[in-house]
């Protein structure tokens, strides 16, 4: 064989090795994905996807495939992206339903901005999913980031958020940090919250974030200003908190804390610790021995911080121990809102007495409730007509009140024409647990911010910072009529004196418990004032 065949066929050798060897390196390192964009790691599906994926979880597959076709409708028209980052699996049924309900809140909110008067953009919406406690943030966030830079994709605002962990501080900083405008729907924990000045100038930790729910400091306080106008204010009192390092918890026992109680002191603060979010590991036996050591002190009111599963272990243990057919009332945070989902009929025989009364009343600070406006209105007028002879004038009537009824009266005729079209959302949208609620509101006002700031030029859409320097422009005049109040944002991007909607658990008598708002907490203890004008002092 002549000495140049020899040659070529050991170069082509070589060549299919090298070939053969980089096809195998290729197949053995492709990712594993669930679907487009979306990656399989460690047996969840992390990624980002507007077409309509449902990420592995059933209870959410008709609300992704109605925000997918919202997202085709709006395709040719001036439209930017918003990105929803939650978890979405979870091999727990409560929490996915949990989900649905914040993905149905966001799709009307969708729908809501992108029917609403004003100048587009369209808002195209994706879901993000970065993992069971956000544990695969970072890679969603790369995603994100990369979309924030795409003339295609042109994401301007990432919301969502429902959990106060480290990891969703550190998701939060970093899109703040690239000047991603970043609204908070669900978070109340304090640390993932900009600071607020008396003049105004505070320099933001967080620049580009806005939040439209009370931080656990004011929920805190528009519940001891509520109780206190009820004749609470000389009960003794407990905290009762979980030490697991937890940002709501650690938030909430300290707002707790710095409640200025005005009769004798209670007993001193008692600890637990829980292995997880949604473990009870053995928090049933530590809940048993505190319950012990609060029937034998002369506390009646407990305040609470921790998480919706450990609160529904405590209160039946509270109701189990057998006080000496004492009354307690547990006190705790928005976080509390899943609780009546995941009580049962016996649960519910529980926390009353042989005699059909109630052992134990859970009260919580729900960042809305359905039932809020209507009955403050009508407690209005009550009064109004015991002092007058006439009938309000529009001007006279609380703004604070009012335009919030006519935002969910709104929201309410948008699901009722859904109802009526036949569109699947999975399930009739349940306002109740105030998810729905909030999740629309962060929408609106994420569309609200974005028809502000457009030019008049459908052709030219909104920057990044464009969004971001908007948020401390939604009050006064262009204050965003939420259906969980007033959304007025500081100079920060703090909702100013947000009212807490004060909800009970009431046993009742027989079968299954009710749900009853009692009133509106309001962190400053006094109502929002008119035109929601921020005064200087906040």
């Amino acid at each position: 064989m002549p000495r140049w065949k020899k040659i070529l066929y050991t170069v082509l050798a070589v060549a299919v090795v090298a070939t053969g060897g980089w096809y195998g390196w290729t197949v053995l390192h492709r990712p594993d994905t669930c679907h487009k964009g979306v990656e399989r790691i460690g047996g969840e599906c992390i990624g980002v996807n507007g077409e309509g994926y449902d990420f592995g979880t059933p209870e959410i597959r008709d609300v992704a495939r109605a925000i997918a076709q919202e997202n085709e409708k709006i395709d040719g028209q001036p439209h930017v992206t918003v990105a929803m980052m939650l978890p979405l699996q979870s091999d727990k049924a409560a929490l996915r339903r949990q989900m649905r309900s914040d993905l149905q809140g966001a799709y009307l909110g969708q729908l809501q901005a992108n029917e609403g008067e004003g100048e587009p953009p369209k808002i195209r919406l994706v879901l993000a999913n970065p993992g069971r406690d956000y544990q695969q943030q970072s890679k969603v966030v790369d995603t994100l980031l990369r979309m924030a830079d795409s003339s295609e994709d042109r994401l301007r605002a990432v919301t969502g958020f429902n959990l106060s962990l480290d990891a969703t501080q550190d998701a939060v900083e970093r899109l703040t940090e690239h000047k991603i405008p970043v609204l908070a729907s669900r978070i109340s924990g304090d640390r993932i919250a900009n600071k607020d000045a008396a003049d105004g100038m505070a320099k933001p930790q967080f620049p580009g974030l806005a939040r439209i729910l009370p931080t656990n400091h004011d929920a805190a306080q528009a519940l001891a200003n509520f109780n206190g106008e009820r004749g609470r204010e000389n009960r003794r009192t407990v905290l009762v908190h979980d030490t697991r390092p937890d940002g709501y918890d650690e938030s909430l026992a300290k707002a707790f804390s710095g409640i200025q109680e005005k009769g004798p002191a209670g007993p001193a603060a008692m600890p637990f610790e829980s292995p997880a979010i949604d473990e009870a590991g053995s928090t049933g036996n530590q809940f048993t021995q505190i319950a012990n050591n609060i029937c034998d002190s002369d506390a009646d009111i407990v305040y609470f911080a921790g998480r919706t599963l450990h609160l529904r272990i405590f209160a039946l243990k509270l109701a189990e121990v057998g006080c000496k057919n004492r009354h307690y009332t547990i006190i705790s945070g928005s976080d509390a809102a899943s609780l009546r989902q995941d009580m049962t009929e016996k649960d519910w025989a529980q926390l009353r007495g042989a005699d059909g009364r109630a052992k134990v009343t859970v009260q919580y600070a729900a960042p809305a409730h359905p039932d809020a406006w209507s009955t403050e209105l009508a407690a209005w007028k009550k009064k109004w007509d015991a002092t007058h002879d006439r009938g309000p004038t529009q001007a006279e009537l609380p703004q604070y009140l009012t335009e919030p009824k006519a935002a969910l009266d709104k929201l309410d005729k948008l699901i009722d024409t859904l109802r009526r079209k036949g569109t699947d959302l999975g399930s009739a949208p349940n306002l109740e647990d105030s998810r729905t609620m909030l999740v629309h509101d962060g929408l609106v006002t994420i569309g609200t911010a974005l028809h502000q700031v457009q030019s008049g030029d459908a052709k030219k859409l909104p920057g990044l910072q464009d969004v971001g320097r908007e948020w401390s422009q939604l009050q006064s005049r262009h204050r965003v009529q939420g259906t969980s109040g007033l959304i007025c944002l500081t100079s920060v991007g703090n909702p100013y004196d947000k009212p807490a909607a004060v909800v009970e658990l009431d046993p009742g008598r027989e079968g299954l418990g009710k749900l009853r708002f009692v009133g509106l907490g309001w962190p400053t203890g006094r109502a929002q004032p008119k035109n929601c004008v921020i005064p200087s002092t906040t």
